[in-house]
């Protein structure tokens, strides 16, 4: 490694983890939170068979599942201002990811709910309780512990794709080394210097999941 290149990568490090603590994790954890909560209330509809708005909910999956999220992140930066809706990048880029994300994690939502058996909310009702509290108190918290593997990786999967907010001018980690690549010309260096950063972060994401699920499955009985 020459000593240019040791010095570009020395003094570029602090600044690229810095972008990435104070930009990308937080565009990482508000999107994730949008996206649980629509996939949540998409995924209650779904299981309360409402006639309409179980169709409304497919239709938005259908949607969001198969165009690609970043003609999704176009829309919406590029294509709203001419219908006169302007959105600042980062905002817009949060409504993107969590609609986005929110439809595939409703789908595994969608799958846990269906898991809990049936004979559990008709005990539910057989003990005083009504529909909200059953759902509230007895489906969703077994739902959620089925379906924590799989929103784990979600977030994992989130934390890596916010990488494409650079499309649209955020100025998050990804963006960050493009601006000094476009100085200093070593893109094979900043760019594995980006992936060593993202490489950190899901790593403690997946030892956060494993921890997580270890203490899932002791309420179970079981232990691996």
């Amino acid at each position: 490694m020459s000593e240019r290149l040791w010095g570009i990568l020395r003094d570029s490090f602090p600044r690229l983890l810095g972008y990435g603590v104070r930009v990308t994790i937080p565009l990482t954890v508000v999107s994730f939170a949008l996206a649980l909560a629509i996939s949540v209330l998409v995924a209650l509809i779904q299981y309360a068979n409402v006639k309409v708005l179980r169709q409304i909910c497919r239709f938005y999956i259908w949607i969001i599942r198969g165009t690609p999220l970043l003609v999704q992140l176009y829309l919406v930066f590029y294509g709203l201002p001419s219908v006169g809706i302007v959105l600042d990048a980062w905002p817009a880029a949060v409504l993107v990811f969590g609609f986005n994300e929110g439809a595939y994690m409703a789908e595994t939502m969608r799958g846990a709910l269906e898991s809990v058996s049936t004979g559990q909310v008709e005990a539910g009702y057989c003990v005083g309780m009504n529909y909200l509290q059953i759902m509230a108190h007895v489906v969703l918290p077994q739902a959620f512990r089925t379906a924590f593997p799989a929103l784990s990786n979600s977030l994992i999967s989130m934390l890596k794709g916010t990488s494409m907010a650079a499309t649209i001018t955020v100025m998050e980690m990804f963006r960050q080394a493009q601006v000094i690549n476009g100085r200093v010309y070593e893109s094979l260096g900043l760019y594995s210097e980006v992936a060593v950063i993202y490489l950190a972060f899901c790593t403690i994401l997946t030892w956060l999941q494993h921890k997580g699920e270890k203490k899932l499955a002791s309420y179970g009985g079981t232990r691996k």
